[in-house]
């Protein structure tokens, strides 16, 4: 079997940085000397296509946020007897950075004609509330940014991450139909 290419793709690259800058050295251990032929996500040749943008504002209160999915494809969900294609991380990403990575899997995985995705969120911290990625996501799906590619959405099942993280419907591609 060939081995895998050990290049990383601009998007992969920008993530990894992203996490790489978040990380702290263990105690007692020096940290290790930048990759001098690593490219820093300042670098314009890798930077994203578009810029982060400012999360969108809340609706407001009262207001319905999203669709739903049905009672028998969420349990075929979380029974697994419907796959769950691909899955993206946003643990520990600011709100400019989740809306973005977020937005680009989705557009990623609706192009490639995907239909169940999972998004974990993470459950936020006790002493602070819920978190802030957790309350948020569901709201943006349901802004027209979201809307073209987003069918539904709902809270996925306890060993899926539950109440952080979701599953996300994905409308089906123009090609598909």
């Amino acid at each position: 079997m060939p081995r895998a290419s050990k290049s990383l793709s601009d998007e992969d690259r920008i993530l990894w940085n992203m996490v790489a800058r978040s990380t702290v050295p263990l105690k007692g251990a020096a940290p290790l000397p930048a990759d001098p032929g690593s490219q820093d996500a300042a670098d314009p040749a890798i930077r994203p296509a578009m810029p982060p943008a400012d999360p969108p504002p809340a609706p407001a209160r009262g207001h319905k946020v999203g669709r739903h999915l049905d009672r028998p494809t969420h349990e075929k969900l979380a029974r697994g007897r419907l796959q769950i294609e691909a899955k993206v991380d946003l643990h520990g990403l600011t709100q400019s950075e989740a809306h973005g990575l977020l937005l680009s899997f989705l557009h990623r995985a609706h192009a490639s004609g995907l239909r169940y995705v999972l998004v974990v969120t993470g459950k936020g911290s006790t002493s602070k509330g819920d978190g802030v990625l957790r309350r948020a996501v569901p709201e943006w799906l349901a802004t027209p940014a979201f809307r073209s590619v987003v069918g539904s959405h709902d809270a996925a099942a306890r060993h899926h991450g539950g109440g952080g993280a979701l599953y996300v419907r994905l409308r089906r591609t123009t090609a598909a139909r």
